[in-house]
Order: structure tokens, then C-alpha cells, then sequence
């Protein structure tokens, strides 16, 4: 089991910047493939944003691509979500994940973080 904790939240106009990052500890970091989720009033969290243990690997959902960036660095065990050009839509808490492998990641089948609050107001 690995233990996730998330920061790097907070409000931010339309159009700006937030990076998150994930610290994880507990079983080795580099095993992991990570992402990022989110869930905003009233909806079921979603998918927004995965990595390999490698880093090779990312996908992201079609609403984010081109704004958001995943990267992982693992000598510091952690993930980030770099989130340019955010728009009010994208208001939510975001969820660290972590997994086995990225199909368990998909299946929101793994380990999560607590959640930190992005808030982007128009």
C-alpha cells in the first residue's frame, strides 16, 4: 500500500496556472502508475490525467489535453499536474491515484490521496 498526500490547491481566476503535486510513501514510488482525478458538486469523479512508472506513458481526458501536463519525478516520489489556461469548468477536488499498473489506475481501482480544491472563477 503506498499513501498519498496531495497540495498545491487553491483559487485562481480563469485563464491561469495551478500545479499540483502528490507525495507518495510507503511501498516503492517508481513501481506505481500514477494519475490525477477529480470531482466536481454533484458529479462522479473522473479521470483527468495518468502516467507510467516509466513516464513514457501519459493520457489524459480530451477535456484537458493541451492545457493540463502529468509528470512524475521519482527520486522525490512524487506526481505532478501542471494546469494551464484553466477554465471554470475545471473547479473541483483532484484526487492523487496510484496502482500496479495503469488498467487498475483506470478502473479508479487504486490507492487515493485525500483531495485538494481547485476553485477557478470567471
Amino acid at each position: 500500500q503506498v499513501a498519498l498526500v496531495e497540495s498545491g490547491g487553491g483559487s485562481v481566476q480563469a485563464g491561469g496556472s495551478l500545479r499540483l503535486a502528490c507525495a507518495a510513501s510507503g511501498r516503492t514510488f517508481s513501481w506505481y502508475a500514477m494519475g490525477w482525478f477529480r470531482q466536481a458538486p454533484g458529479k462522479e469523479r473522473e479521470f483527468v490525467a495518468a502516467i507510467t512508472w516509466s513516464g513514457n506513458y501519459k493520457d489524459y481526458v480530451d477535456s484537458v489535453k493541451g492545457r493540463f501536463t502529468i509528470s512524475r519525478d521519482n527520486t522525490k516520489n512524487t506526481v505532478y499536474l501542471q494546469m494551464n489556461s484553466l477554465k471554470s469548468e475545471d473547479t473541483a477536488v483532484y484526487y492523487c491515484a496510484a496502482a500496479p499498473n495503469l488498467g487498475v489506475l483506470l478502473r479508479a481501482a487504486g490507492s487515493w490521496g485525500q483531495g485538494t480544491q481547485v476553485t477557478v472563477s470567471s
